[in-house]
């Protein structure tokens, strides 16, 4: 894959964004005012349960008494590996489309450092695709 929504985090704070190759710090600093984020992560089926052995290590998706939970959702990705990639799936300078899992899963924002190194720490692919977004408002925050 040839996009990585974590390392080009934006616009998650009015008047501020993070350029590609921002720092961890400035990630944070932006990622201040929400406790929870969202990750959505595209990874082949035949990861998944590492991907869900990472998430439950870096306790991802601990949602009130519950944790281990996660959603995930068949979905077809598209790429072309370019000169010099080394592609998990396809060959370089063909389109390819091939089914994938998109996984979602809450963190708070706390631990995403730690939480996207344990994601790619498994994740097969050279580049994976992990978009951060930051939730405004779970449904711990909701006052019956």
């Amino acid at each position: 894959m040839a996009y990585c929504g974590a390392d080009h985090v934006s616009s998650l704070k009015p008047g501020k964004m993070v350029l590609p190759g921002g720092t961890g710090r400035e990630r944070r600093e932006l990622m201040e005012p929400f406790t929870y984020c969202k990750l959505e992560i595209f990874i082949p089926e035949t990861h998944l349960k590492a991907l869900q052995k990472a998430l439950q290590e870096v306790d991802a998706g601990h949602i009130g008494k519950y944790d281990s939970c996660m959603s995930y959702s068949p979905v077809t990705g598209c790429w072309r590996p370019l000169e010099g990639s080394s592609p998990f799936i396809g060959k370089c300078g063909i389109i390819s489309m091939e089914p994938e899992l998109k996984a979602e899963v809450t963190c708070r924002t706390e631990r995403l450092e730690e939480t996207l190194a344990a994601i790619k720490k498994v994740h097969p692919y050279e580049e994976p695709v992990i978009n951060v977004i930051p939730l405004y408002m779970t449904g711990m925050d909701i006052v019956s």
